[in-house]
């Protein structure tokens, strides 16, 4: 019983630890890939092919970018709205400054890391427990 205890406490280490730090790796990559996004205030406006938001950027150019559903079931009615734009590409805006993605994959390293940490605690403990 013991035997097998201490293999699924070292497979849970090890597959913790270092699925954790692949994905760590992953977040990081897939972090740097999203580029940078600043915060602008837009201007929400009715054109004919729906709504659009139109926005100054830090070069001082006016940048347009037509409203997804989602975006404005977020927005509602409002005829302004706090949104982020990536710095060097044009008319590309999102209402959170971080992606989805990148948010999913870190959560989820820090989480498979937390368990390799546990794993490798409940270790030493039961080592020290038998000893």
């Amino acid at each position: 019983m013991s035997n097998a205890l201490d293999a699924v406490i070292e497979i849970f280490t090890w597959v913790g630890l270092g699925g954790g730090l692949l994905l760590a790796f992953a977040a990081v990559f897939l972090l740097l890939a999203d580029g940078t996004w600043l915060p602008a205030r837009a201007v929400v406006e009715d054109v004919e092919g729906g709504r659009v938001v139109r926005w100054f950027d830090a070069d001082g150019g006016v940048n347009e970018a037509p409203l997804s559903a989602h975006d404005e079931a977020k927005i509602g009615a409002a005829d302004m709205a706090d949104i982020f734009y990536r710095r060097g590409a044009v008319n590309r805006m999102r209402l959170a400054r971080s992606s989805p993605l990148v948010r999913f994959v870190s959560l989820l390293a820090a989480g498979v890391l937390g368990l390799g940490v546990l794993a490798f605690v409940v270790s030493i403990v039961v080592l020290f427990a038998r000893g």
